[in-house]
């Protein structure tokens, strides 16, 4: 896994739900401002639901510090869609099927389900600066408090 300090690799593209549209843009695009990207595994399950639903109770607060917030996952930007009207989510979703994000943080990992193994994205949050930097990172999320975490994280960065 990339390390905070490390620069990442900011040349992919996502397909991502802003403000209700999808459109693709170059990942680095996302980095107008310092960036929060929370890396979840997938829409309306309940690990997942409850990681987005603090990040969404803290959204406004993580805006006010100065950061953006990108949730990704390998949903589609339909689903995306609707997900974030269920859960109210204002910040941008972005959909990942090919694991872009995680090859350039080197964040895949191995995970077990009903006794197969298959390899996907960690349970990760990254802090990333305008120019690709890892400020810090989250390596395993509490789903129940993540927007808390993420908040007490960026105050040990300003």
């Amino acid at each position: 896994m990339i390390k905070k300090g490390d620069k990442i690799n900011t040349e992919f593209n996502l397909q991502v739900v802003e403000d209700g549209k999808e459109q693709e843009v170059p990942f680095n695009k996302l980095l107008d401002r310092p960036t929060v990207v929370s890396v979840y595994m997938k829409n309306n399950t309940p690990g997942c639901d409850r990681q987005n639903q603090s990040l969404v109770q803290h959204a406004e607060e993580i805006n006010k510090m100065g950061y953006n917030i990108v949730a990704l996952s390998k949903d589609s930007c339909r689903s995306h869609e609707n997900y974030a009207r269920k859960l109210g989510i204002k910040y941008t979703l972005a959909s990942d099927p090919d694991y872009l994000f995680s090859k350039a943080t080197d964040s895949i990992v191995e995970k077990k389900m009903y006794g197969k193994t298959y390899e996907g994205p960690s349970r990760s949050a990254y802090i990333i600066g305008k120019d690709g930097t890892v400020l810090d990172i989250i390596e395993k999320v509490d789903t129940k408090r993540h927007g808390e975490e993420v908040i007490d994280l960026l105050k040990t960065i300003e």
